[in-house]
């Protein structure tokens, strides 16, 4: 089995956070996406709070977080979360996350599964493709800023009919152009292919059947079937931020599979 790259010496520090819901209720973490802030999570809120103590972050440069100091890795972003955790005095936790989220949270399950309770992977890979156009992606942001890529974002983040891209577009613009492509040379070296057995907590994948980034075959199954005992579920209709784009179903998946693995407050 391949070993997971090293953890930086600190890991990098999560700075910007929110807490919302019953402070004595059972913990659920949730992890944006690239080029999204916190608040992609807005349409789950409702219906997670109501149960469950939810913490929210925000990616490097992302939703007004401080740029990164240096390069990171996926790992690296998982070692901010659980050292997030120890700050705030959360010995466990369940785990949900959209793409790079989702790739922090099985980075996660895997360094320290004493701390996940439960995991839910959205529209995420345990590889995200050939690193090298996520090198090229970098580049092109490092020199011409986050502009090129927020204009073609709704079309690789949703499906064509869908009228509510604005608001996730304008979270993409307002990315630290630096922060945004440390992010993407991070995905260019995350594999975790070889480590998924290692994953112990109780998982849910869900996919967005017209998701162009990571497509349920290639994707999606890899994770449902490297994963003891995972539950994949495909939306229709929805592409790579499915939770925005299909809020209903992919809440309903969420609190269903966090009800059996992680039951919250009644």
């Amino acid at each position: 089995m391949t070993p997971p790259p090293p953890l930086n010496t600190p890991p990098p520090r999560i700075p910007q956070y929110r807490l919302d819901g019953p402070p004595d209720a059972p913990v659920v973490v949730l992890g944006p996406s690239l080029g999204t802030s916190m608040d992609l999570w807005l349409p789950q809120l409702p219906a997670l709070t109501r149960a469950w103590r939810v913490l929210r972050y925000d990616l490097p440069g992302h939703g007004g977080a401080p740029s990164p100091d240096g390069p990171f890795t996926v790992e690296d972003l998982a070692g901010g979360v659980a050292a997030l955790l120890d700050r705030l005095g959360i010995a466990e936790a369940a785990y949900a996350g959209v793409s790079l989220g989702g790739a922090i949270g099985t980075a996660l399950a895997l360094r320290a599964p004493e701390r996940v309770a439960s995991l839910v992977l959205c529209c995420t890979s345990p590889r995200f493709g050939d690193p090298g156009p996520w090198r090229d992606r970098a580049a092109l942001v490092r020199r011409e800023g986050v502009g090129p890529v927020a204009d073609t974002a709704a079309s690789r983040w949703f499906t064509p009919g869908f009228a509510g891209a604005e608001p996730y577009v304008a979270m993409l613009r307002e990315t630290d152009p630096e922060g945004y492509a440390a992010c993407c040379d991070a995905l260019a070296a995350f594999d975790a292919t070889a480590r998924l057995g290692g994953v112990s907590a109780p998982t849910l994948v869900i996919a967005g059947a017209e998701d162009g980034p990571t497509p349920p075959h290639g994707h999606a199954d890899r994770l449902a079937e490297g994963i003891s005992g995972a539950e994949l579920v495909v939306i229709d209709g929805a592409g790579h931020l499915a939770s925005a784009e299909r809020p209903e179903p992919v809440t309903e998946a969420i609190t269903a599979h966090l009800n059996r693995t992680w039951k919250g407050r009644a």
